[in-house]
């Protein structure tokens, strides 16, 4: 287990600054296995012992897993001065969380919230290619035609193509992670046949460049009319999960992603 500073202890435990566990340390507040202990410098085995604020137990993980369903409206960011942000939503204060790549403002769907900075930059980085899956209303059908330029990178105005994706029709009347075994399955609809009355397609790409899924339809003649992330990897959106709602990633769901991001060296 790891050992640290009973001040930095509660930061991450209680969410509290630094200088707020000095003062709560300073005024009797904090117990450690029942004594009250005023020394922020004390060290405690973090997992190991009983850690009470104001007789209230925290419990200490190191890094913090959560998986949300981002609404419409809500800027993926940490803070800003006029947006409502994706921790704006997180009732519980967790200190160092950030939201793991960025999904525009208009689109919804899964964003993982965590202060694990080493899992974050191996799902993001192009080496590692992580598949990130979206299921797309466009405002038209895709055939063959558009599946194949995908497929061989498309060019959308930066200074090197975008990586080969995949464009899959979706199945009738799926919208979310139902809809994940087609394009696991490849299976591709003749040219000119909408997956849905709607147009609904999953496209999955390795990379999270600005506004690409969009940039990408766009480069075949397609605008994006909605657009929902459903999968990371291994995770996959919580349909349970309604908008602006979210849960902690299960012990299975984290070991998963770090799996697969050690397989993908």
């Amino acid at each position: 287990m790891e050992r640290m500073r009973l001040d930095k202890y509660l930061t991450q435990a209680a969410g509290l600054t630094r200088s707020e566990a000095k003062q709560y340390l300073k005024k009797g507040r904090v117990c450690v296995d029942g004594e009250v202990i005023k020394r922020p410098e004390t060290k405690v085995d973090a997992g190991l012992v009983r850690v009470t604020v104001d007789g209230k137990l925290c419990s200490y993980e190191k890094y913090t897993y959560l998986m949300l369903n981002k609404p419409q409206g809500v800027i993926s960011a940490t803070e800003d001065g006029r947006e409502r942000t994706v921790l704006d939503l997180v009732r519980e204060p967790v200190r160092g969380l950030f939201p793991v790549g960025r999904l525009d403002k208009d689109t919804e769907g899964l964003l993982l919230l965590t202060n694990d900075g080493s899992l974050a930059h191996a799902l993001l980085s192009p080496r590692k290619h992580v598949d990130k899956c979206y299921y797309a209303v466009l405002d038209g059908p895709v055939g063959r035609k558009e599946q194949d330029a995908f497929a061989s990178g498309l060019d959308i105005g930066d200074e090197k193509p975008a990586l080969p994706a995949r464009l899959v029709p979706a199945p009738e009347g799926q919208t979310g992670t139902g809809a994940l075994e087609a394009e696991q399955e490849n299976v591709f609809r003749p040219e000119g046949q909408a997956g849905t009355e709607k147009n609904g397609v999953l496209i999955t790409v390795q990379e999270g460049r600005f506004h690409q899924v969009k940039r990408m339809a766009k480069a075949v003649g397609r605008e994006v009319l909605y657009l929902k992330r459903i999968s990371m990897g291994s995770l996959q959106l919580d349909e349970n999960l309604k908008p602006g709602q979210y849960r902690p990633l299960t012990g299975e769901e984290v070991q998963a992603l770090k799996r697969e991001i050690t397989d993908r060296k």
